[in-house]
């Protein structure tokens, strides 16, 4: 079998699991939806920088909860399992693409809510949305490899924020300055230099991760 067909599969598998279960996913929603909730409570009516800033905030720890588990939720045997029928770059992969759509999913949820809690006027909602789809990207390509490393680990959460502390800090500061460009209206060629180093970024990542994650698998 091909690594496109292992991929394939393995997404397959990820989806089916995840449309069994659900908990993970509504828990996941249900943290967005309270949080943003508990925000309004707090602040009813803040500026636009803060606004900005506070849903990246939210968004970031939402993807934290989504997708510290990827690794840790699977056991021993089904690990094994894994390491018989597919690569072990096409199981980082097919992890990448499924968490990459699942944070695209929750940051759409989270934006829709936010934006109605929160009323604010996006001048370009359009790059404002391209904005969140590239930040989902990162936040599941940087927290997927984490999510492998820690969990070979017996505080897998601890770990898990300690790794990914040097790469969340200044991919978090890009996608806040990218999302304020869209916020104030910006002529959209000023952002460029921010997309270009956020796909930078995410391409080191997945490329780091397609690389060293055979080392891990074998452990």
């Amino acid at each position: 079998m091909s690594e496109l067909s292992q991929i394939k599969t393995l997404l397959r598998k990820e989806v089916l699991l995840e449309w069994r279960s659900k908990y993970a996913l509504n828990g996941v929603i249900l943290y967005v939806v309270s949080t943003v909730f508990v925000c309004y409570l707090s602040f009813i009516r803040i500026d636009p920088v803060v606004w900005n800033a506070l849903f990246w905030i939210i968004l970031l720890f939402a993807s934290i909860n989504a997708i510290s588990k990827s690794f840790a939720q699977e056991s021993k045997g089904r690990q094994l399992y894994y390491y018989t029928i597919a690569s072990p770059r096409a199981v980082i992969l097919s992890k990448i693409i499924y968490n990459a759509g699942l944070m695209l999913g929750l940051s759409i949820v989270a934006l829709v809510v936010y934006s109605v809690v929160f009323s604010n006027e996006v001048g370009d909602p359009l790059f404002y949305f391209l904005a969140v789809v590239i930040g989902s990207v990162s936040f599941s390509s940087v927290f997927t490899m984490v999510s492998a490393i820690a969990s070979r680990a017996g505080n897998s959460g601890t770990l898990m924020a300690i790794l990914s502390f040097p790469v969340i800090i200044p991919l978090l500061l890009l996608l806040i300055r990218l999302s304020k460009n869209a916020m104030d209206g910006l002529d959209r060629s000023v952002s460029y230099d921010e997309i270009g180093v956020l796909a930078l970024i995410n391409l080191i990542v997945v490329t780091v991760s397609v690389m060293l994650f055979p080392f891990l698998w074998k452990e």
